[in-house]
């Protein structure tokens, strides 16, 4: 199968096309030709060699991809050979043929293209994982999205709107703003020239957002928990702003605010197939319907990866950069 490996940490052309064995399913797993592939910061951070392969994994990038299912063990479960199906993986989406375990496959959405499903994935099982598991976003509450153009973030802001949320987003530019804002955000924060902390304390009257969902960590988080409500929340899925923060641990102690954070590659399968069983039964009747719809920004073909990795340095991109086998 042709397939893409980093030849060697590096910049985006360190991509090289290859061939490589067909991959073999074992038990709990499929063989999925691939249609299309996602793009992800995470294979960005590979490339640099800042994103560790877990142990027994390939060396492949890609973590999420749609495609058709040809092999492997289907115990169990409602699908057959031949169905189309998007899919979680540990690594190797960007390659003709992937393996992925059944559990994190789902049912491509009525209506929904493979370009489109390929999308989905790695974006959603994080946002429903951290925004609606691990931050316990409630009836009622306020959500703020750092970064809300980026693939998290255009998936963040639709799915807490559509669940009747209130949500502000940052981005760079005044054209990302008004994305946000088209995709559902009360308002985008164009963090470049504006307090995004007073901002949302302007919008929500003093109150502050009950849940931040941060990409920045670092020197942001100060302003972050200046712009929290009281039992607010904080949840941590990347460090683009630094790995080192000062706090007051004297608001966190007296207004009862939490920071947590996670990764979700080296979870276990159990772990990813609950948010599997979830984005079924909430989210995936809402991408039917249109509440909420795939954000592609460009399609690539296989072997113009290092293209799509370059494009995706720029950050110029709003939502998701995607690979095309088929």
């Amino acid at each position: 199968m042709r397939a893409i490996e980093i030849s060697e940490v590096g910049a985006p052309d360190v991509l090289k096309i290859c061939n490589r064995d067909v991959p073999q399913p074992q038990a709990g797993e499929v063989l999925i030709r691939v249609h299309a592939a996602g793009v992800n910061r995470p294979d960005v951070l590979q490339r640099l060699g800042r994103y560790k392969v877990p142990p027994g994994v390939t060396d492949i990038p890609g973590l999420e991809v749609a495609g058709e299912i040809v092999d492997g063990d289907l115990t169990g479960s409602a699908f057959t050979k031949g169905d189309m199906v998007c899919a979680l993986l540990q690594g190797g989406g960007y390659a003709e043929y992937c393996i992925a375990p059944l559990l994190q496959c789902l049912p491509i959405p009525k209506g929904l293209s493979a370009i489109q499903a390929a999308s989905l994935p790695e974006t959603y099982f994080t946002v429903w994982s951290n925004v609606f598991d691990r931050g316990h976003l409630q009836a009622g509450e306020t959500l703020l999205v750092q970064g809300g153009t980026s693939g998290i973030g255009v998936a963040a802001i639709q799915i807490a709107k559509a669940r009747g949320h209130r949500v502000f987003a940052t981005a760079r530019t005044d054209v990302k703003c008004r994305a946000c804002e088209t995709l559902g955000a009360v308002r985008g924060i164009k963090y470049t020239e504006e307090d995004f902390g007073q901002v949302v304390m302007q919008l929500t009257d003093n109150k502050g957002v009950d849940l931040i969902l941060d990409i920045l960590g670092g020197s942001y988080l100060p302003r972050e928990i200046d712009c929290l409500a009281d039992d607010g929340r904080i949840v941590l899925i990347a460090l683009h702003g630094g790995g080192k923060g000062n706090i007051d641990l004297g608001q966190v102690l007296h207004r009862r605010l939490t920071i947590t954070g996670s990764t979700l590659r080296p979870r276990p399968v159990a772990f990813k197939a609950a948010i599997a069983e979830n984005l079924c039964k909430h989210v995936w009747p809402l991408l039917e319907s249109g509440q909420v719809k795939p954000v592609i920004y460009q399609v690539f073909p296989l072997e113009r990866a290092a293209d799509a990795h370059a494009l995706m340095e720029t950050s110029d991109h709003i939502g998701k950069i995607i690979l095309q086998l088929v």
